[in-house]
């Protein structure tokens, strides 16, 4: 099959949109980094993309321009494709709020919040809400990138599965399946995952692609004419370890790495919900700064230079499980020392004195002490704050952009230290000696400027990286990754026409 582009000069109302799923053997396989250097690539070959991911777990989500929420990697994977994030790109998002229930957001909005028993019944309702989404980006593109979640494996999931192959089935959609070999037993686990699917969805798997390959491939490549016999699927390559896949956003906390390990140390509790961790991503790029993930049980080092509290999809429970942890008492002596505390979002709310929830949102009702770093109070509200923000940084006049995505509202004497403005109205708190901050707005390290002057006043060193040019240099890098590695035209041999869709325009 030849894979006709638009500019070929073909009547463009005969171009149908295409599509094709990409799934994998078990979570974190590298599904959405390997939909990203597609994206570029096929962006590159003048290709309009754009990536779908019908159901995504995260509290690490992004903001689109209409004020929606979608899971960040579908927000990377939009930019590798060169158009704007749209919450059609991701229709369904769960954001956990306990071990056991999920808030259910549905095109950008929050819908309700269930327990996991709960949402089994409820997808049958959301699947006429994929499609639509589904097929309105279609409408705009050559081809879609879907990318599932988790492993079709997972069979006692399958009935009403709107995430992998119960889309696949609804949309026609061809499959490839990836595999991680750093992990070990590659093999098991595409041989596996043919074995336990039922035959409707084992004829949906087209082709299987090999994913972070570290030494010497050659050891390889005779085993996937075995896996290619075993499974009657067509092997499309072997992508190696991608050693620069650090310098994107990470979509899990424990994907955020540091460049080096550098004189300033950045301390960050990992928070049972932390959620919105894309303030690190900046940080941890800097050659001088070293971002160190603390773990629960765990005590916050004794010569971290900041704290920095993320966000947090349930404040008041992460704030007990903080103190629970005795992580209130390592920040206290870490105050005492002269150290500096940044609270982000739930990590502002935190710093407070108080934290009142009188209509229950987050749980049982009531009024929670805060850990007292910050003259503020923060009040629960239903409605929660989306939108994307821009504003400057009050000590230095450099200009900062981010995001805002957060329930309640804070007040007292240390708002009147604010330290960013937005327009006519100040954003943040801090106390009267400044070494204590908090603000709502998430995303601002990205702005080179004040991240440079934000580090400099704390003691330590901006190296003025361009933080946009890393991420852009690192997707070309992606991209030619995959066309090395892969064989892109077959690859695009298998997409399947979108039904139901008119002809591209």
């Amino acid at each position: 099959m030849k894979w006709v582009l638009c500019n070929e000069g073909v009547d463009n109302r005969l171009i149908m949109a295409r599509s094709i799923m990409i799934q994998g053997t078990g979570s974190n396989v590298g599904k959405s980094l390997v939909v990203a250097g597609l994206a570029r690539a096929l962006s590159n070959r003048g290709m309009s993309v754009a990536p779908f991911k019908p159901q995504n777990m995260s509290n690490n989500s992004a903001v689109t321009v209409d004020g929606g929420e979608i899971g960040r990697a579908q927000a990377l994977q939009a930019r590798a494709a060169r158009r704007q994030p749209s919450v059609d790109m991701n229709p369904v998002l769960l954001k956990p709020e306990s071990d056991t229930g999920s808030q259910v957001v549905v095109q950008g909005r929050r819908m309700t919040t269930v327990r996991a028993g709960e949402y089994g019944r409820l997808k049958a309702d959301l699947l006429p809400r994929v499609m639509e989404s589904y097929k309105r980006l279609a409408g705009s593109v050559d081809i879609v990138l879907v990318e599932g979640a988790g492993s079709p494996a997972e069979i006692n999931l399958r009935a009403g599965d709107i995430a992998n192959m119960g889309f696949a089935e609804a949309a026609g959609t061809p499959v490839v399946l990836v595999a991680d070999i750093d992990r070990g037993g590659v093999i098991a686990q595409l041989v596996g995952t043919c074995a336990v699917l039922e035959e409707t969805d084992r004829s949906r798997i087209s082709a299987f692609l090999v994913n972070r390959f570290r030494g010497d491939i050659s050891l390889f490549r005779e085993a996937v004419p075995e896996i290619e016999r075993r499974t009657g699927w067509t092997g499309l390559g072997i992508l190696p370890w991608f050693d620069d896949a650090w310098r994107l956003p990470a979509e899990d906390v424990m994907d955020v790495g540091s460049a080096g390990g550098g004189p300033f140390r950045i301390a960050v509790p990992r928070l049972k919900r932390i959620a919105n961790f894309d303030d690190l991503d900046p940080l941890a790029a800097e050659p001088e700064v070293r971002v160190e993930i603390v773990e629960p049980g765990r005590a916050l080092p004794g010569n971290a230079s900041l704290v920095l509290i993320p966000g947090s999809k349930s404040t008041i429970g992460d704030l007990a499980d903080f103190r629970a942890q005795g992580w209130d008492i390592d920040l206290f002596a870490h105050v005492r020392r002269g150290g500096h505390v940044l609270g982000m979002c739930g990590g502002y709310q935190m710093l407070g004195k108080e934290i009142t929830d009188a209509e229950g949102i987050e749980g049982k009702a009531g009024r929670f002490p805060g850990l007292g770093l910050l003259d503020v109070v923060t009040e629960m509200h239903p409605k929660k704050r989306t939108t994307r923000t821009e504003g400057v940084y009050s000590a230095t006049g450099d200009r900062v952009s981010g995001y805002e995505i957060h329930l309640g509202r804070t007040e007292g004497p240390d708002r009147n230290r604010a330290w960013l403005r937005i327009g006519e109205r100040t954003e943040g708190a801090a106390s009267p000696d400044g070494r204590i901050r908090g603000s709502y707005l998430h995303g601002i390290f990205t702005s080179d400027g004040f991240r440079n002057s934000f580090l400099t006043e704390l003691g330590g060193k901006g190296s003025g990286l361009c933080h946009e040019t890393v991420i852009e240099t690192t997707l070309e890098e992606l991209a030619a990754h995959m066309e090395t590695n892969m064989d892109i035209d077959a690859f695009l041999s298998l997409a399947g026409e979108v039904k139901g869709v008119a002809p591209k325009q």
